[in-house]
């Protein structure tokens, strides 16, 4: 997935390989299951091009990563006593990109009136920083 979300657009299996060889050797065959079962999973969508198919992925690497925080987070039961552990655990770097973040999700309230979605968070259809709350 790395490498799929660091060409910022559809690739091919061969694209993928080509990349992958710069640092090690590895069979088309093996790059071309992978990506097939990315694509099984839900993780990649594709479209065939030609012979081949060009692959890209369902979501950002951002967005992946907020789920997997989210499913981390909704596991434990005292949410408060997860999230200040997680906190210890973060470099000054990540304290200062993390305050960035709360500002900028300040930026988008929910709706007194009511027009949440469901999770209780603006309904910004995922897409502007807000989104994952």
């Amino acid at each position: 997935m790395t490498r799929v979300w660091q060409w910022n657009r559809p690739v091919t299996v061969r694209e993928v390989l080509l990349d992958l060889r710069s640092e090690r050797e590895i069979a088309y065959t093996t790059v071309m299951t992978v990506l097939d079962k990315l694509h099984r999973k839900g993780w990649l969508r594709r479209e065939r091009v030609g012979r081949a198919y060009r692959y890209e992925p369902v979501s950002s690497r951002e967005a992946y990563t907020a789920a997997l925080m989210n499913d981390a987070w909704a596991t434990g039961d005292n949410p408060a006593a997860a999230l200040v552990h997680f906190f210890g655990l973060m470099s000054p770097e990540q304290r200062e990109a993390l305050r960035d973040a709360l500002r900028v999700a300040a930026l988008f309230p929910p709706d007194p009136a009511g027009a949440d979605s469901a999770d209780g968070g603006p309904d910004t259809g995922g897409t502007e920083p807000g989104a994952a709350r």
